[in-house]
């Protein structure tokens, strides 16, 4: 299927109110302006240098996404350029996004990344380190939280549900509490495999990539 047609399909399935990002990470400019001029305004990428590469060559009215782990010395090359981090992980992060949209008088929208699985293979703060995180973002100036992100273990239907159940009771508390800098808006959560289930358990925000664009092509960047 084509990238418009692959569109069409998915778009079908996804609720109004629910956000759709186009995982566009090695994908070629082509195939993002195929998604463009279909009317995805939404796209996601892994790495600083291919975003920051894409930015450049692509319109402006694309709200970018950086999805994937975000190093601290890649940080600086974002600031201006990012619609939403989805990846924030812990206080050391935290302080260098802080330190670099500072130094440019910006503002960080970010999500804070949640290990709902406690993988090692993956990042993400792990539970009980939340609190001291929240704390964290509170007395930043430069860095609004604006919900939670979750990449769960792979499994079953039932075990994906339990994990997407989990992360909608933590963002449903917390919407109950007052916080500065802090509000929960945004629970992305659900890709290619599994985002319909997720929008059922209640994300509104999905990352969706081979669904759009076919298979990743590592070497063909």
């Amino acid at each position: 299927m084509s990238v418009e047609e692959n569109i069409s399909r998915v778009t079908i399935t996804i609720p109004k109110d629910v956000t759709l990002i186009a995982v566009s990470k090695t994908k070629p400019i082509e195939a993002i302006e195929e998604a463009y001029n279909m009317g995805i305004r939404d796209f996601g990428e892994n790495k600083v240098q291919e975003l920051v590469d894409k930015y450049d060559k692509l319109p402006k009215d694309i709200r970018w996404h950086l999805i994937g782990h975000l190093q601290r010395n890649k940080v600086k090359y974002i600031v201006g350029k990012v619609h939403l981090i989805h990846s924030l992980d812990g206080l050391k992060l935290l302080d260098e996004i802080e330190k670099q949209y500072k130094a440019n008088n910006a503002i960080a929208q970010v999500l804070i990344q949640i290990n709902i699985g406690k993988e090692e293979s993956k990042t993400g703060a792990y539970l009980e380190n939340l609190e001291e995180l929240l704390e964290a973002c509170e007395v930043c100036n430069h860095v609004k939280v604006k919900g939670l992100m979750a990449i769960i273990p792979q499994g079953s239907e039932e075990s994906c549900r339990d994990y997407f159940k989990k992360m909608k009771n933590i963002f449903c508390e917390l919407k109950k509490r007052k916080f500065n800098n802090i509000t929960m808006e945004v629970l992305s959560m659900g890709m290619t495999d599994d985002y319909q289930i997720a929008i059922e358990e209640g994300s509104n925000m999905v990352r969706i990539g081979s669904g759009i664009f076919g298979k990743r092509n590592y070497y063909n960047k």
